[in-house]
This record gives C-alpha cells, sequence and structure tokens, in this order.
C-alpha cells in the first residue's frame, strides 16, 4: 500500500511539471532538468528536502516538492507543506509598519519609546526607521540572552527579550552611524504593531495582510509547542540526522509559517502590485543613508541588491534547521522561492545557480562583467622612519578584531591572522596601497585620531584604533584579573580564575572555558561570550570588562570583589 501511494504521488508530481512545461513554451526542457537536478540529493530515501517554485511573468514554470516533512513518520513533503520562514518574516513585519504609517497611526521617524515607553532608557533617540534598516545599534537578541545565560537549546520568546532589554542602557553604536543586522529590532517592531491596534500581532497580521492578499496558508507562531497539521520538522545533519529543538520562541523578527504557493502571492507584488497595495510594496523598498552617507542595501524587511547586473530584491531565513530564501527580479518578473526543512541544503548556491539558468535563457543577456580600476596610482618611497611609526597593534570595536602593523626587510607590512601578512606600498606619507593578491584596499593612517582607515572600493571603510607599539606585547601577569564580574544590564556573574599556567572563565549555567589572550587586555574563548576586553584605570587597576559576541557589543561587568 505504501509503494503504491509513493508510486501515485510522484506521477502527479510529474503531471504537475508536464503541464507546467506545456503552459510556458518560452523555458526549454532543458533549463526545467538542469533545475530538478539541483535537488536530487533531497530525494534520496530517509531524507529531509524542501519546496520550490519558480514564476516567470506572472505564471507558475517550476513547482516540485522533495524529501520527507517527517522523518519519524515518512511523511512526504507537498507543495501545501508548511516550513518556518525564519527572517522571511522580517519582510511582513515590516509592511505591518507601512500599512500604519498609510492609515497615519505612525511615522517612520518617531521615537519608538513612543509606542513602547518601558522600554530601555537609552540617551540616544531611536526611530522606528532606524529599526526597519536594521541601523538602530540595538543589541541582537541572541547574543545578549546568550550572555545573560541562555544556552542553545533554550526557550527564547518576546517575554524573555522584553524583560532583558528593560534593563539595557548601552547600544552597540549611536542609531544611524552603522548597519548591524538585529532580530532584538523587528521584535520591538511586532510589539508597535500590537500597542498600536490592541491586537495580538498573530491577529492583526491574518486580518490585515495574509488574508486580503490570499495566503491561506500562511500564519504567525506564537506558541512554539503547539501542535499546526502539514507543519514539517526541521533537521540537522550531524553523522545522523538529528532533529533541531524548537526553541525558537519570538515573532515579529521571524517565527512565520508558509508555503511556497503563498509566498508567490506576495513576491508577485514586488514585480507586478496589486492596485491597492502597489504604494505599500514600493514603501518597502524604500533605503536610507546612513549618518555619514553611506548607502546600505537593505530597505523595510528586505535587501535590495545586484545580481550580475540586474535588481534583485530578496532576503534569506533560518532557524533550527529550516532554511528559506526568496528572490525577485523585479524588471524581469522572475519569482523564486525555495524552502527546506534541512539544514544542510544549500540552499543559496542554489538560488544562485537557478537565476543563471533563467536569466541566460529566458533574457538572452550575458552577464554583466565589473569594470576594473584602470588607474596605475603613483607609489612613492619613503625612508624607514616614515613608515616604522605606524608600526602596532589596531583594534577594530565594530569588528572586534585586531590588525597588526610591522615593518620587515624596509616595507611595511598588514596582517589580520598569524598565516596571512601582505606588504603596503606608500602612495603618500599616511596612505598605502595593500599589495593583497585579488583585491586593492586603501589603508590610510590618522596620527592625530591615532586609527587606521580600510577602504575597498565604494564600501564603508573600515576604522581600527591604536591599540598598543609592540606587536608581541601581551603581560602575563593573569592573577590581576582574577575575581568576580557582574553585569547590573543582565543581572549575572561570571568569575575569572588561574589553573596552571591558563586562566579561565566560568558561569553557572555554561560552566568553564578557557581563555586565550590575543593582545595585552584582550581575550577571546569558546560558548556565547567570544571576546572579553579588560578594562583598567590609570594606575593599572582593573576595574571589569566587557563581553562582545558578533551583533552584541560592549556589555559591561563591573568587578565586584579582589
Amino acid at each position: 500500500m505504501k509503494q503504491i501511494k509513493t508510486r501515485t504521488h510522484h506521477i502527479l508530481l510529474l503531471a504537475v511539471l508536464i503541464l507546467t512545461l506545456n503552459s510556458f513554451g518560452q523555458v526549454y526542457t532543458a533549463q526545467i532538468e538542469q533545475i530538478d537536478n539541483l535537488f536530487t540529493s533531497w530525494n534520496i530515501e530517509n531524507h529531509p528536502g524542501g519546496t520550490v517554485l519558480i514564476s516567470l511573468k506572472g505564471e507558475t514554470i517550476f513547482s516540485k516538492a522533495y524529501g520527507l516533512a517527517s522523518l519519524e513518520y515518512n511523511v512526504p513533503n507537498n507543495l501545501n507543506t508548511r516550513f518556518n520562514i525564519g527572517s522571511l518574516s522580517k519582510q511582513f513585519t515590516a509592511m505591518g509598519i507601512v500599512l500604519l504609517e498609510e492609515q497615519n497611526k505612525l511615522s517612520f521617524d518617531d521615537d519608538i519609546r513612543k509606542y513602547i515607553p518601558e522600554l530601555a532608557p537609552y540617551d540616544k533617540t531611536i526611530t522606528i526607521r532606524h529599526l526597519l534598516h536594521h541601523t538602530s545599534g540595538i543589541r541582537d537578541l541572541h547574543g545578549l540572552l546568550g550572555l545573560a545565560g541562555w544556552r542553545p537549546a533554550d526557550l527564547e520568546t518576546n517575554e524573555h527579550v522584553y524583560r532583558i532589554f528593560k534593563d539595557q542602557k548601552d547600544l552597540n553604536f549611536n542609531p544611524g552611524d552603522e548597519s548591524s543586522y538585529s532580530n532584538t529590532g523587528y521584535i520591538f517592531l511586532a510589539k508597535i504593531i500590537e500597542n498600536i491596534s490592541g491586537l495580538t500581532f498573530e491577529k492583526w497580521m491574518k486580518q490585515n495582510i495574509f488574508n486580503p492578499l490570499g495566503m491561506k496558508n500562511t500564519f504567525v507562531e506564537i506558541e512554539h509547542d503547539r501542535i499546526v497539521a502539514h507543519n514539517a520538522t526541521s533537521y540537522y545533519l550531524r553523522n545522523d540526522f538529528k532533529r533541531a529543538i524548537e526553541y525558537w520562541g519570538y515573532f515579529g523578527a521571524g517565527n512565520m509559517y508558509s508555503t511556497v504557493e503563498d509566498l508567490n502571492i506576495w513576491l508577485q507584488n514586488f514585480s507586478t502590485p496589486q492596485k491597492e497595495w502597489t504604494s505599500a510594496f514600493n514603501t518597502l523598498l524604500t533605503r536610507t543613508p546612513l549618518n555619514n552617507g553611506f548607502e546600505t542595501p537593505f530597505g523595510f524587511g528586505v535587501r535590495i541588491e545586484d545580481y550580475e547586473g540586474k535588481q534583485v530584491i530578496q532576503h534569506g531565513g533560518s532557524v533550527g534547521g529550516f532554511r528559506a530564501i526568496a528572490r525577485v527580479f523585479p524588471e524581469e518578473q522572475l519569482h523564486i522561492v525555495i524552502l527546506s526543512n534541512y539544514s544542510g541544503g544549500g540552499i543559496g548556491p542554489k538560488v544562485n545557480m537557478i537565476s543563471d539558468v533563467l536569466l541566460s535563457k529566458s533574457q538572452g543577456t550575458p552577464k554583466a562583467t565589473t569594470k576594473q580600476n584602470s588607474i596605475t596610482p603613483e607609489f612613492v618611497k619613503l625612508p624607514a622612519d616614515k613608515i616604522k611609526k605606524f608600526e602596532g597593534v589596531y583594534w577594530s570595536d565594530s569588528e572586534k578584531s585586531g590588525r597588526k602593523i610591522y615593518v620587515k626587510n624596509d616595507t611595511l607590512r598588514y596582517s589580520n591572522s598569524e598565516k596571512n601578512s601582505w606588504p603596503l606600498v606608500p602612495t603618500d606619507e599616511h596612505t598605502f596601497i595593500m599589495m593583497h593578491p585579488s583585491i586593492k584596499p586603501v589603508v590610510s593612517f590618522d596620527s592625530n585620531a591615532h586609527q587606521m582607515t580600510i577602504k575597498i572600493g565604494d564600501n564603508i571603510p573600515g576604522v581600527f584604533t591604536f591599540l598598543q607599539s609592540n606587536i608581541h606585547k601581551n603581560t602575563n601577569d593573569f592573577k590581576m584579573f582574577v575575581g568576580n564580574y557582574y553585569s547590573p544590564e543582565l543581572k549575572t556573574t561570571y568569575s575569572i580564575f588561574n589553573e596552571g599556567d591558563a586562566m579561565y572563565i566560568e558561569h553557572a549555567r555554561h560552566g568553564k572555558m578557557k581563555l586565550k589572550q590575543l593582545y595585552n587586555t584582550i581575550f577571546s574563548t569558546s560558548g556565547p561570550i567570544g571576546i572579553i576586553e579588560m578594562k583598567k584605570d590609570k594606575n593599572d587597576n582593573v576595574l571589569g570588562l566587557t563581553m562582545s559576541n558578533g551583533r552584541t557589543r560592549n556589555v559591561w561587568f563591573k568587578r565586584v570583589n579582589f
């Protein structure tokens, strides 16, 4: 009986594929076969997979399901299977804000504390626009909860975020100065929608977005342990497949479930919007420069980028073992959706290969080539004492990484690791070209600001601040760091102690972690911490430390005993 059902399922899929091919003759059979072959590894026995849908000029030209939705019960994926779409959810949350703005219930430039008065007392104004563009400086929830004691499989909910963030006093950076992806910002946007509307986020999204657009199989999951029919289970591959524990209990930044067909309805509006939705979808493509004038790729919940010379609107999603991507080429009216319940599915390369196959055939346009800078810089010769003064360690507070600058064989060299080092050739007394094999960054030094700036093309420059002159100097007096360190923002304590020649840091939930010394007072470790920077007063007494882990920077821990 099971074999008959499986055979019937495959026959139906083949029939759908044949009908699709017949309905759109512009796409060659060879292209469809190429696309189908990209997913053969998902269709082997006892393997998770996913669903794929491609539409071109309003017609679905390819839709197919692969692999199993449940390994435990041998249930195959189908086109009605719902997947957690992760951060694809953000564009729907952004649309909620856009609709409220169109109804004059808020302004994008309002201070968010107007709608969330219980939020932390930051001394900088954070606007709704900052949240939408990921330029608020608000720390990301995952890193911050990790430092507070959450472990990887612990449940993370909106209520946890509200509780932790009401005590936050510091930001990663001044609002508008940088762009740093923040799930927290979109959780706050969901809270704003709830506080303005008086409805739960789930109900408001259903009534105002999903139902009006006809997205009947899309919903916001607000109860992580709820049982919902046709939901896929997600998996990791670690020697054997392992079921991903569903710790993701937060919404606004993620935790929506949808199907490829529902998402295709949504994506069509980026190319040929329904009349009543035209203004709102255009607003999602708003881009606001940073304070320094640089433009980031972030619109409202989507990224607007270039792919092989063509504009593309896209976003990805990742949570547990779920992976999702939705891509739109608006000028070509090409829409691609891939949803998977398998962390190793490689959907990024797959969506690129699909794009390449279809754009080359359907458009007949060769790929755009990137013009190389044909201007050859004029190099100068600097005496040894002129380049020697730039030696030292430089530290980036945004990247939380260091660079070593030193002289070897009368040449200034730049090193970002123990294995990598490149010569710096001067074009004037303060400016150098890095002789990297693939790129040629411009490296400049500002002695007054004690900074080094690295610029690649039109990208935002990286700024590194002078840390120490001796690139080999590291303190070996670890006893000065021994003690307990308490964070008033997180209400948690870490302890530093010596064991033999090594130094360790310990937390009640994370256990003992060995510290690796990077520079004089900067250390790294595993687990949720990442980077530790010890802070001293002018008399060399240790006052405390800061912890940083990616999208969470400089959380202060005061030394509380000696």
